[in-house]
């Protein structure tokens, strides 16, 4: 059984391939093209440098998000759109998982956070262990609101580590709240990587759904929603 994976979320686009539960290839792209320009020339690289036909791909998985949402919708609707012509099911992943799972083996509470924008992150805790354990669901908070959550599921003492495209936004603000308590992921590992997206998506292989229920996961409404629903408010306010 084979498996295509694909992460469009965040500011890395990335691309995997598994056959029978073994990663067979892994690409990942952190440059000035957008990720439409850059996905399907991975995908068929992907599929090339495994010697995999697209025909033989038995699956197909994407980051719902949380995360940009622009890069989500690349995503998913890429995914749809192969697992229509195909005729196979999808499997939606979790940023946020994948983020937690590809930080590897640590004594830490785990705390993947994305740049939410507006002063936010999207985040989630996980215990440690492999796979990392869920404590939280997915959120979007202020940065001290979401540290309050995981101090609140963490053990005395218990450091807590950062990784996500939220880290370099707030690292200093982290720091400033956590002292010694904070650690941070190294470079390897900070981003989210395509391979554990196929690894959990393979896990859920019996979820599989199809191309029509799979839909992005967002944690908020876009920015021009919440500001069409902000304009709308002051005008029902002002005709008072």
């Amino acid at each position: 059984m084979n498996l295509l994976a694909v992460d469009t979320s965040g500011p890395v686009c990335g691309v995997a391939v598994m056959k029978d539960g073994v990663l067979a290839y892994e690409g990942v792209a952190l440059n000035r093209m957008t990720h439409s320009v850059s996905m399907m020339p991975m995908v068929e690289e992907a599929l090339n440098k495994s010697s995999t036909d697209i025909d033989q791909i038995d699956y197909y998985a994407a980051v719902t998000g949380p995360g940009s949402f622009t890069g989500v919708r690349i995503g998913v609707s890429a995914v749809k759109g192969m697992a229509h012509g195909a005729g196979k099911p999808c499997i939606a992943v979790d940023a946020l998982e994948a983020l937690a799972r590809g930080i590897g083996l640590s004594s830490a509470l785990l705390c993947p956070i994305q740049d939410a924008r507006a002063g936010q992150v999207y985040g989630a805790i996980f215990a440690p262990g492999m796979p990392p354990r869920r404590l939280s669901e997915d959120m979007a908070a202020k940065l001290p609101e979401f540290i309050d959550a995981a101090l609140n599921l963490a053990d005395p003492a218990q450091p807590l580590l950062f990784t996500g495209d939220g880290v370099p936004t707030y690292r200093e603000a982290i720091t400033a709240i956590l002292g010694d308590r904070a650690l941070f992921a190294p470079a390897e590992a900070a981003y989210l990587r395509p391979a554990a997206v196929a690894a959990i998506a393979w896990e859920n292989r019996d979820n599989a759904v199809d191309y029509l229920t799979l839909q992005p996961h967002y944690l908020r409404a876009p920015q021009a929603e919440r500001a069409r629903a902000a304009k709308l408010q002051a005008e029902r306010e002002a005709s008072k």
